[in-house]
């Protein structure tokens, strides 16, 4: 199955050498893949549209890789986004974006499918397609040039780039991928045209052709509707969903790169989904029903991947690992193993309780680590708007229990500008910061302190508003509104006896209003992202990178008032670019939970009772339970 690697590198030596990390262009890591190119009927790349180091630590891309590459059939090969040096050499020099296996151009290529992991990727989508010389609107490729796929959670709303894709595959990778693959084998086999291939797969489930969609506006800009524009086409495009974890396809033997990754450890996904329903959590809604894996399943496959890649920390992944049932008993069955082999076990996502602290007990040195509460607002009512289901007692008794275990290092992550918000909810962020430094003062005696004392950061990210979540008809806060609430959060801050430990930092508004632009956008943002791509906007998740001047200017060229997509409160009946597509949970009850919001009521998670979403609808996970 696996040939030697070609020795043939699209980079010269010294164009390498040229350039920051080399190692992101050469390929030939450990379990990269390589076959012979004549021998197999499909050539997939996976594309990433940022950097390597950011790439090679999604885990849908080892998924997808190992998964397609099982198939004599198929060679499944890699490229991400070269960083901006790299891109002014091959501009310069005339060099076509390549595939890290092969070396080849992208556009030798059958299918290029792109994983669409956050709004602020848009521009290198463009980019990586004008470097491999294809043509970047879909209506303008022939017969000649690769099919361009997206994948990933962008999918769920594609339509401000859905002009620059043939199709969009939506949902998760595992159960429909192979059946798209033989269609495109059969297609390719029978000499089929480009279009006649769309119009087949678009029949598929979970696959979107917006060529075969006509969209219609009402005179204020709103969406009328999204019709297929051919008789056979599915007017509603149903994620796809695997039933059970334990049985489907897992990576035991991902790519280790040769450089450290954002992400440069062994990836145990312990579950998917989540039973909490935070009103502001687009992934909650999106990866229902709660799955999990079997536990037997997991040692399995931790170990195997520890061994296969000698890494020396395991994370065990969910979006609540403290919900997985037998949590405390899989990292007992860890342990051993990881202490043998000096592994250190990584548990994100955690709801900071006296379970979840006793699990981080026996799996830190508690005396370098810190420890990440996310109250997301600081009063209780704010709280209740967005359903975190967490109290002020238990964010002060999880602090206690963690000083009194030894730990003197806490974060605190909040969002500012959520829905309702008011001053004397963001004074509270100061006022929770300074009693977690007080619990610390009044539980951990002086003599047990080691001469250190209680270091508090708090982080604050501002609120965007996403499809298939209950705040999808919310107005964002404009830049402006966000500036004022930070001075307001560091007034608050000040004003605290303990202000000195703590440490306050937030993130860029404007990175977020445009953020909001797309995550609710529309078709007609093709045309602003094409413009702000030719301005020069690139790796816009990087705030080194991010100049919201270039987009201001592509939003005015192209007759695009941004205020329209994002600060602008949605009435009951509009309908949404994204509404004919279905990720499990139903519009009346977002809806419900949009109304409940706003009342602050809390509504109860999926294990307490069933709050009546849609997921069901699948028959797995904790729907059937």
């Amino acid at each position: 199955m696996h040939c030697a690697a070609d020795e043939h590198l699209a980079l010269t030596d010294a164009q390498l050498l040229s350039v920051e990390k080399p190692e992101r262009y050469i390929g030939h890591e450990v379990h990269a893949v390589y076959k012979d190119a004549g021998a197999v009927d499909v050539r997939y790349c996976i594309c990433f549209p940022d950097v390597y180091d950011i790439g090679m630590s999604n885990l849908a891309i080892q998924i997808i890789y190992g998964m397609l590459n099982e198939r004599d059939d198929v060679w499944c090969e890699r490229a991400c986004a070269p960083w901006t040096d790299l891109e002014c050499l091959m501009r310069k020099e005339q060099i076509p974006l390549f595939a890290l296996e092969s070396q080849d151009p992208l556009r030798e290529f059958d299918i290029l499918g792109f994983t669409l992991q956050y709004e602020l990727c848009y521009t290198n989508v463009l980019q990586m397609l004008d470097l491999a010389r294809i043509p970047l609107y879909a209506k303008d490729r022939t017969d000649c040039d690769p099919l361009i796929m997206g994948g990933g959670p962008c999918t769920y709303n594609p339509e401000p780039v859905a002009d620059f894709f043939d199709f969009f595959y939506i949902g998760e990778a595992e159960t429909g991928f192979h059946e798209m693959i033989d269609l495109y084998k059969e297609a390719k086999r029978d000499g089929l045209s480009r279009r006649d291939f769309l119009r087949r797969v678009a029949r598929m489930p979970g696959i979107y052709v917006p060529s075969l969609y006509d969209v219609t506006y009402h005179e204020d800009g709103t969406v009328r509707a999204v019709t297929p524009a051919e008789e056979g086409i599915p007017a509603v495009i149903e994620k796809e969903l695997v039933r059970n974890l334990s049985d489907c396809y897992y990576p035991l033997k991902p790519v280790v790169p040769f450089i450290r990754v954002a992400q440069d450890r062994v990836t145990l996904e312990i579950l998917r989904g989540c039973i909490r329903g935070c009103r502001f959590c687009q992934a909650g809604q999106l990866y229902k029903p709660f799955r999990e894996r079997d536990i037997e399943v997991l040692i399995r496959w931790g170990i195997a991947m520890l061994e296969n890649t000698g890494h020396e920390e395991i994370t065990l992944s969910s979006l609540s690992s403290s919900d997985y049932s037998s949590l405390a008993e899989l990292v007992e069955c860890l342990i051993p193993y990881c202490n043998e082999h000096h592994v250190n076990i990584s548990l994100p996502s955690l709801r900071i309780d006296a379970f979840s602290l006793d699990v981080m007990r026996r799996i830190q040195d508690i005396k370098k680590s810190s420890l990440t509460f996310a109250p997301e607002a600081g009063s209780q009512r704010l709280r209740n708007v967005i359903n975190k289901g967490l109290s002020e007692d238990d964010i002060l008794r999880g602090a206690r229990e963690a000083f009194l275990g030894g730990w003197n290092k806490v974060k605190l992550y909040f969002m500012l500008g959520i829905p309702t918000e008011t001053e004397e909810d963001l004074a509270g962020i100061g006022d929770i910061a300074g009693k977690i430094c007080t619990e610390y003062f009044d539980h951990v005696p002086k003599e047990e302190r080691g001469g250190r004392s209680v270091e508090v950061t708090a982080s604050s990210s501002f609120f965007v508003p996403k499809p298939f979540t209950p705040f999808q008809w919310a107005a964002m806060d404009t830049r402006e509104m966000y500036q004022e609430k930070v001075r307001i959060v560091k007034r608050s801050i000040a004003s605290q006896v303990n202000q000195k430990r703590i440490r306050y930092t937030y993130h860029m508004s404007d990175a977020s209003v445009l953020e909001g632009v797309f995550a609710r956008g529309d078709r007609r943002l093709s045309s602003a992202v094409l413009s702000a791509y030719r301005k020069g906007a690139v790796y816009d998740a990087w705030t080194e990178h991010f100049d919201m001047s270039k987009w201001l200017s592509a939003f005015e060229e192209c007759g695009i008032d941004p205020a329209f997509y994002a600060h602008r409160e949605r009435p009951k009946e509009e309908v949404f670019p994204w509404d004919h597509i279905r990720c499990g949970v139903g519009k009346e009850y977002l809806y419900r939970e949009w109304e409940r919001a706003k009342r602050g009521l809390e509504s109860v998670n999926c294990h307490d009772g069933c709050v009546q979403c849609g997921a069901a609808f699948y028959q797995t996970g904790c729907c059937v339970r």
